[in-house]
């Protein structure tokens, strides 16, 4: 394939990358056996096979297609290979993972082209329209939400376009903090082009390593750092989207009253109004100093009380956020065994604080663990510090300080590390997250996890299921969900895990919340739109959609069902 990063074609990450180990963490197997009922000492280990293995459905595009397409990308960037098309057959969500492993392909893409321009990408487009080719955008490969691969029934050709060579920081107006960037730059090397300059976009998704800033815009992501940086929705400032018969060119205006925004209309919309190539984004300088802080809270309620507050205070972290118990626990069974005398005195340290708690009245198997992250002058800091210690001693929590916080900032991409470590071993993890009112947070939270047990109880299987608050506005705030259990074998997981994933999205519906914070919808979360919406607002999406495309060749069937 082409001087482009991806990741492996059966899990996350690149190849290479170490895998999640349990053994220098003595509390991960003890939580695990008490909480899905697997003993990783016995449990069978399936690792996926080679791609050589598997029966890759040969592609469905000519000789004649091929050719076509390679005169406008060139011969090396138009390949129809087993290992280019199964690397951009799908996502990485659980279901396209256990479909993978499985070699469950249905309908595989065809041919994978990597433009080296706007112009290519626009002449492929055009190619598409006249010889009715599905278009399918790529970015990082990092969704999961079903955003990436063509429906089973698909009879035609299917071309993804990867976005990989359009990688360059072109432009920055540092006047007005502004950065001209192509869309298939990676968030890794888009920080260190604007770090290299002293700047910031201050974009951390989950998925930061390995996406990118076109998926980001595509998908309507949010960073871990939203509370001072924005939403992706806040960040982009101007975008180019590429159509079969020419670009929207949407300039970097900080703001304007020219009827309904094209530009909202185009974040968000996965590929389905056309290629996004090129995004104008705002950006910030590098703070003088950055700090996470850890508290502890003695419950869920007073955890959020405090969110709250801090939302509406005086201090402005980079971000808040605060684990249910259950989540805590975890954390904590994640921790390293102490190799150092250091670590052994911190390790004791933090037995006797236990301890303490306790003797104070603390349920420590219903405490929860927050983060608050602070940047800025050390002065700036130290004043925001206080206002949030004043307010988590009001909740009646205490400060752990910046050595956990520290750990946390080193531990926040490895969930999906995690993931794949499970599912080598038949077990099921994976995520949903919403936002509501901050009135609605705590029934939210108790409905999903009341939901998603019920689930497993009748599935006849011992799950887990833990929530983080993250991502706080004036009026409310993300929740986000992670599940776990021992599901069969192979394919056989799909229908018991269809059953956990839909009961938590259908309590979002039922408690008042959105179906997706910021994995946007794809079509896992498709089944959601019209109470999410209301039968009218999904008939005007609808409707865009069909006008905007009437070929229905720019990714269909993601976000609304196409009509057949």
């Amino acid at each position: 394939m082409p001087d482009v990063k991806h990741q492996k074609w059966w899990g996350w990450g690149y190849d290479g990358i170490p895998d999640f180990h349990y053994e220098n963490k003595p509390g991960f197997a003890p939580f695990v056996l008490a909480n899905i009922g697997l003993d990783l000492a016995t449990a069978k280990v399936v690792r996926p096979p080679a791609l050589s293995e598997l029966n890759v459905p040969a592609t469905k595009a000519s000789v004649d297609d091929v050719a076509a397409l390679a005169a406008i990308v060139g011969d090396a960037f138009a390949l129809t290979d087993d290992e280019a098309r199964i690397v951009h057959w799908a996502g990485r969500s659980v279901r396209d993972l256990i479909r993978t492993r499985a070699g469950n392909f249905s309908r595989v893409t065809d041919v994978v082209v990597y433009p080296g321009s706007e112009d290519e990408v626009q002449r492929v487009l055009a190619l598409a329209s006249e010889r009715d080719f599905v278009v399918i955008p790529f970015g990082g490969g990092t969704s999961i939400s079903g955003s990436l691969q063509a429906e089973d029934h698909e009879t035609r050709v299917v071309v993804t376009v990867d976005l990989g060579r359009m990688n360059r920081l072109l432009d920055v107006d540092t006047h007005s903090g502004l950065a001209r960037v192509q869309a298939g730059i990676l968030g890794p090397d888009l920080e260190d082009a604007l770090t290299a300059r002293g700047l910031t976009m201050g974009h951390v998704p989950d998925s930061f390593t390995y996406s990118t800033l076109g998926g980001w815009v595509a998908t309507r992501s949010s960073g871990m750092q939203s509370d001072k940086y924005g939403d992706i929705a806040d960040i982009v400032k101007g975008l180019h989207l590429v159509r079969p018969s020419g670009v929207v060119t949407l300039r970097d205006l900080p703001s304007t009253s020219t009827g309904p925004s094209v530009r909202e209309m185009i974040i968000g919309s996965e590929g389905r109004l056309g290629i996004i190539t090129e995004v104008t984004i705002q950006v910030h300088k590098l703070p003088a100093k950055r700090e996470v802080v850890a508290y502890m809270f003695p419950t869920w309620e007073a955890g959020l009380l405090a969110m709250h507050e801090i939302s509406r205070s005086e201090a402005h972290p980079v971000f808040t956020r605060i684990s249910d118990a259950d989540e805590t626990r975890f954390s904590l069974s994640t921790l390293k065994a102490p190799t150092t005398p250091l670590k052994k005195v911190a390790s004791f340290g933090q037995e006797r604080l236990w301890d303490y708690l306790r003797l104070r009245g603390w349920d420590t198997n219903a405490m929860c663990i927050s983060y608050c992250c602070f940047e800025g002058s050390a002065k700036h800091n130290d004043r925001e510090k206080d206002v949030v210690k004043a307010i988590v001693g009001r909740h009646g929590g205490i400060v752990l300080g910046g050595g956990p916080g520290a750990m946390y900032d080193q531990k926040k991409f490895d969930t999906p590390y995690i993931r794949d470590f499970l599912l080598d071993r038949n077990t099921v993890g994976d995520v949903s997250e919403t936002a509501a009112p901050w009135s609605k947070l705590a029934e939210v939270h108790r409905k999903a996890k009341a939901a998603a047990h019920a689930a497993l109880e009748q599935l006849g299987r011992k799950g887990f299921v833990m929530c983080h608050m993250s991502h706080s506005y004036h009026a409310g705030a993300c929740l986000y969900f992670t599940f776990a259990f021992v599901a069969d074998e192979g394919i056989g997981a799909l229908s018991q895990y269809d059953a956990v994933k839909s009961a938590i999205q259908q309590s979002f519906m039922d408690s008042g919340a959105t179906l997706s914070h910021h994995h946007g919808v794809g079509v896992e979360h498709r089944p959601w739109m019209e109470q999410d919406l209301s039968e009218e607002g999904v008939a005007l999406m609808a409707g865009l959609f069909a006008s905007a495309d009437p070929g229905n060749r720019l990714n269909p069937d993601k976000v609304l069902p196409s009509p057949r």
